[in-house]
């Protein structure tokens, strides 16, 4: 593709025609769950991580970023495709609302849900090649070679789904030279070290001018065990060596090529889970028969350390009172340990789901469970938790970017998620007239 894109440039710079100055080929890896001060402090804390910290030397980097309402995964990743907030590109929660729990837990993978142009779609509209491992909300993305994320039984058979919504023929291919793929629940270190062997096979062969790869491992310990913990740092620092891997390829397919590694949220260690969806069947706003919710007037969506509350008729004036007065008793209990509440034109002004009429914003150490029938207070399962407030400094994400026009050692401040996209945008270049952020490069 690059190739005829020089041919086309010879041509016409011998019809003497101005050819636009040549962008540079991107390769954007996202580390979920990676805090700016791992990197930036890595030598203090003791962090082995050189293949990270030579972007702070070699390339230029963030100070913090500041992410989106609510800092989950697939908001933010939607984000960092679109360069707005999820408001505008539809992606409100990791989960699809579903009060009647319907769908099995089913998470927003179809990029189909996403509501303006993606860097793909830019890429593709400029005429250059695209591929991506495992991205949050990537199936059926406009992909030239495509493995997106997505599970549903946690088996094998996972596989044959991906494969049949993969990019005809690409799974299948890639397996016979390296083996089987990973699972797509699977997020531990093993699972990603196979996701960075599949994306270096699939950057050598395929060559793509824009290539995005997803690591989920340190998220998934930092859950289990909190974050700067051993074990989160053992993680951090094998997934370096994948992102050295990385770096390599890219450099031996592009050496005038341009790498970049961001997040999507920052973490805070977490003690306790809040069933919040008790005080509002205890108010008659949700029915429950046998355990399962049989009628809702309103209704938690879980989103870890934030719940969007979302009501069936925004227009009911009675039911929006009474929510409102129960929210505001909720907020007074420090029981609950709820940080704040925001209502709907505060959701709006922060870029979060139109769906939600309040977002209830706990304090760290609390999060929202998941069990209908929980205590009020109960032990989480877990160690770690993010969809905090986004404006809390646990909850900052991270962006490094070094290659070709990236000036070294520059360090680019506290910037918003919503700058990513139209800065790898102006690398490629390539249009993305929605965005709500601006490039960070000259």
């Amino acid at each position: 593709m690059r190739s005829a894109m020089r041919r086309i440039a010879g041509t016409l710079l011998a019809l003497g025609l101005a050819v636009p100055v040549a962008a540079a080929p991107v390769v954007l890896i996202s580390i979920d769950g990676l805090r700016p001060v791992d990197v930036l402090d890595a030598q203090h804390r003791g962090l082995k991580i050189p293949n990270l910290q030579s972007f702070i030397t070699q390339g230029a980097y963030a100070q913090s970023v500041r992410g989106v309402l609510p800092t989950t995964t697939y908001p933010s990743h939607a984000t960092l495709m679109t360069g707005v907030s999820p408001g505008k590109h539809g992606i409100g929660g990791n989960l699809t609302f579903d009060p009647y729990s319907k769908n099995q837990r089913g998470w927003d993978w179809y990029a189909s849900d996403i509501k303006v142009p993606t860097l793909w779609d830019a890429a593709h509209d400029a005429g250059l090649s695209t591929a991506n491992v495992h991205w949050p909300v990537s199936v059926g993305a406009q992909v030239d070679w495509n493995l997106p994320q997505i599970w549903r039984t946690g088996t094998a058979d996972d596989r044959k789904l991906l494969a049949a919504l993969a990019t005809p023929g690409l799974l299948p291919a890639l397996e016979a030279r390296l083996g089987p793929y990973a699972n797509g629940i699977d997020e531990n270190l093993a699972a990603d070290q196979t996701r960075a062997r599949f994306a270096v096979a699939l950057l050598e062969a395929r060559k793509p001018d824009f290539m995005t790869v997803y690591l989920t491992a340190l998220d998934h310990q930092q859950h289990e065990s909190g974050p700067d913990t051993p074990p989160s740092r053992a993680v951090l620092e094998q997934i370096d060596v994948l992102v050295g891997n990385l770096m390599q390829a890219s450099r031996r397919v592009h050496p005038d090529g341009v790498i970049a590694v961001v997040s999507d949220h920052g973490f805070s260690p977490v003690q306790s889970d809040v069933n919040l969806y008790a005080p509002f069947v205890q108010a008659g706003l949700v029915t429950l028969k046998e355990g399962v919710v049989a009628d809702w007037q309103a209704m938690p969506w879980n989103d870890g350390g934030s719940a969007a509350i979302v009501l069936r008729d925004p227009a009911n004036a009675t039911v929006h009172g009474k929510v409102a007065a129960l929210l505001a008793q909720l907020g007074r209990d420090p029981a609950y340990g709820i940080d704040h509440v925001i209502d709907k034109a505060d959701v709006l002004r922060q870029g979060g789901t139109p769906q939600a009429e309040w977002f209830v914003l706990f304090k760290p150490g609390y999060e929202m469970g998941s069990k209908l029938d929980a205590p009020m207070l109960s032990p989480s399962p877990y160690r770690g938790e993010h969809g905090y407030d986004p404006a809390l400094p646990q909850m900052r994400a991270t962006f490094l970017i070094e290659g070709k026009g990236i000036k070294a050692g520059k360090n680019l401040g506290e910037i918003d998620m919503r700058d990513v996209a139209p800065t790898i945008a102006h690398v490629l270049g390539v249009k993305l007239p929605q965005a709500e952020g601006k490039s960070l490069l000259p």
